[in-house]
């Protein structure tokens, strides 16, 4: 059976720019960590850099994952919400901030290893450009290779899976697709470099995300992590998994099975009006309804469907199904 992980900060007061505050009361950590270890099936818990955790607090947060039984599966640097990345982080034009940068990305290592993490999620989303003629595309994409190098480098016992997104902050982010993310991991020569998939992400890229799990998969086996969530496909409304592409996530989870993906399904959301740990409830239980269907004579039907290439018979296998 696949394994479960929600990203902590989902659980909590999860802001807009329209309400600074947030719509929901703030509560403390603990209570966070023990809703997540309430959800049924999750097992893992995803960290963000000064949100979750710093250096300093890194005892205390693992003393808390212990006494609920939860693996921290990932640390997701800051490299997003502070007020020095807004020109960038990795890549910025500023070699004083891509120092910072490259230094707090090596702090993250080290809470990593405090905690017996074995993945750094990097999602540097302020480095990309917002207008024409803004960006020395060549400089900049190479500054964010070579730092990502740089950290992977010196810590073969960390994976680093880097999550792409096509838009926002930033009108244009460098890692903005499965593709051009995997050929910046693999300008990198390293083996402990890779990508994440967040599937929210790459509906807004335009991809399908089956095929995007097949691409990483092919070429060098550098599908390293999955982050779930649902949208109308024009922004990341980051919503309850299942609750509008249904049959994407039954071919995305057939191709992560097919194409032997051990890594774990974690949930990235943010329910901003909704009941955090329902929202995440309902995701895990959508995808282990999925998961459970998923046996090996189903997996026989569907290899059959797809090597048939018939649409109508793709879409009534899926009504009698899953609609019975």
């Amino acid at each position: 059976m696949s394994k479960y992980s929600v990203i902590l900060g989902n659980l909590g007061n999860t802001r807009d720019r329209f309400l600074s505050s947030g719509y929901k009361d703030e509560l403390p950590k603990e209570t966070l960590i023990r809703q997540a270890a309430e959800i049924e099936g999750v097992k893992g818990i995803e960290l963000v850099g000064t949100w979750d955790v710093t250096i300093d607090n890194t005892d205390e947060v693992g003393e808390l994952l212990s006494k609920y039984g939860l693996e921290c599966v990932s640390i997701i640097p800051d490299h997003f919400s502070q007020k020095r990345w807004g020109r960038g982080s990795l890549s910025a034009k500023d070699p004083d901030i891509r120092q910072q940068a490259l230094d707090y990305t090596f702090e993250c290592v080290e809470i990593a290893r405090k905690l017996g993490c074995k993945t750094l999620n990097v999602w540097p989303g302020q480095d990309g450009y917002d207008y024409i003629l803004q960006s020395n595309l060549i400089q900049e994409r190479n500054w964010l290779m070579e730092n990502i190098k740089k950290v992977a480098a010196s810590a073969p016992d960390i994976k680093f899976a880097l999550e792409y997104k096509p838009k926002e902050p930033r009108n244009f982010s460098f890692m903005a697709r499965a593709s051009d993310t995997l050929l910046l991991a693999k300008e990198t020569q390293l083996d402990n470099v890779g990508v994440c998939i967040d599937t929210g992400h790459a509906l807004v890229a335009g991809e399908n995300v089956a095929e995007s799990v097949v691409i990483l998969q092919t070429y060098g086996k550098k599908l390293f992590h999955m982050h779930f969530n649902d949208n109308y496909g024009s922004w990341d409304d980051d919503m309850i998994v299942g609750a509008i592409h249904f049959p994407l996530y039954v071919e995305t989870l057939f191709w992560l099975k097919e194409t032997n993906y051990d890594g774990w399904f974690s949930m990235d959301q943010y329910p901003y009006r909704e009941d955090g740990q329902g929202a995440l409830r309902e995701s895990v239980r959508f995808l282990q309804m999925i998961d459970a269907t998923l046996t090996d004579s189903v997996m026989d039907e569907i290899r059959g469907l797809v090597n048939t290439g018939d649409a109508v018979q793709s879409q009534r296998w899926l009504r009698e199904t899953f609609f019975k």
